[in-house]
C-alpha cells in the first residue's frame, strides 16, 4: 500500500458552513453547544458537512477500530483514513488493516511512517522503547501524525470515555491546538461496541481472541488477564497510559 501525505493545500470545494478561522480556540466549545447532542452517525455527517475535505479519520486498525470505520464508511467511503505504521506493529495489525479496507471499500487510506533519519539518530537498534518509551512514541507516532495532518483542520478519533481515566471526560468535539478532534463514539460502552460489531458482522482483529483487547506496538503490548482493565496490557509496568497523540498540541509534535 502506498505511503501518502495529504495535500498541504487542504480542502477544495464548497465554502465552509462554519467560520473556523474566527472561532479559534473556542471552536470545540461552540460545536459542542450546537451539535454535542448528536449520535455517532449524525455527528460524522455534520462534521463532514462542516469541514468537508479538511477532515480525516485517524485509525490504528486496532481491536475496536472497525466500529468507527464502519460508521464513517456508512456516511462516506471517501473520507481520508490516516494509519500510522510505527514499523513495530504486530503483523496481524497490518493484515487486519488490509482486511478492513477491502471489507468496507475505503478509497483513501494513507499509511505514514516514522522519519528514517529520526529512527537512525534516536532508535537505530530498535530498543528505545526500553529506555524512553515517551520518546519512542514521539518519533514513531506523534511526529508522523503531525506530518500526516498538516493539510487538515479536524480529525475523527475512536476514543471512548470508558477506556481510561484520562479519557473519562472527553466530549464529542475537542480542541486540539488549532484543530478539532471529533470523537463520535465517546459515550459508547464496550458492550455497545461488541454488539455493533456483531450486528454488522465485522471481522475481529485476530489478536483479540488471543487475549489482546487493546493493541498497539508489539514491544509495548501484552496480554490482559481476566478482570484487568482492557488497556492494562499497554505499557505494562510503566507510568504511561497514552502514546502522546492525545495529550494536546504545543509545537505540533504532541498531537
Amino acid at each position: 500500500m502506498a505511503r501518502l501525505e495529504p495535500s498541504p493545500s487542504g480542502a477544495a470545494g464548497a465554502a465552509p458552513l462554519f467560520d473556523h478561522e474566527n472561532a479559534g480556540l473556542e471552536e470545540a466549545a461552540i460545536l459542542n453547544a450546537r451539535y454535542g447532542h448528536l449520535g455517532a452517525r449524525e455527528a460524522i455527517a455534520k462534521a463532514l458537512e462542516l469541514f468537508g475535505e479538511r477532515i480525516a479519520l485517524v485509525s490504528s486498525f486496532g481491536a475496536e477500530s472497525s466500529v468507527l470505520l464502519h460508521v464513517v464508511a456508512s456516511v462516506s467511503r471517501d473520507v481520508p483514513v490516516v494509519f500510522i505504521d510505527t514499523l513495530r506493529l504486530f503483523p496481524e495489525t497490518l493484515a487486519y488493516r488490509d482486511t478492513l479496507v477491502e471489507t468496507l471499500g475505503l478509497t483513501d487510506v494513507r499509511t505514514v511512517a516514522p522519519d528514517p533519519a529520526a529512527l537512525d539518530d534516536k532508535d537505530r537498534y530498535k530498543a528505545l522503547w526500553m529506555t524512553d518509551a515517551d520518546l519512542c512514541c514521539q518519533i514513531r507516532k506523534t511526529e508522523p501524525l503531525a506530518r500526516a495532518l498538516a493539510g487538515f483542520d479536524a480529525w475523527f478519533t475512536g476514543r471512548k470515555r470508558f477506556q481510561a481515566a484520562t479519557r473519562a471526560a472527553i466530549q464529542l468535539f475537542e480542541q486540539d491546538g488549532r484543530r478539532v478532534k471529533v470523537n463520535p463514539l465517546a459515550s459508547w460502552s464496550s458492550a455497545e461496541l461488541k454488539a455493533y460489531m456483531a450486528e454488522h458482522a465485522m471481522p475481529a482483529h485476530p489478536l483479540v481472541a488471543k487475549g489482546y483487547p487493546s493493541i498497539g506496538c508489539q514491544p509495548c503490548t501484552s496480554k490482559v488477564k481476566p478482570g484487568e482493565d482492557e488497556r492494562a496490557g499497554r505499557w505494562r509496568g510503566l507510568d504511561k497510559t497514552e502514546c502522546g497523540i492525545h495529550l494536546g498540541e504545543s509545537d505540533g509534535s504532541g498531537i
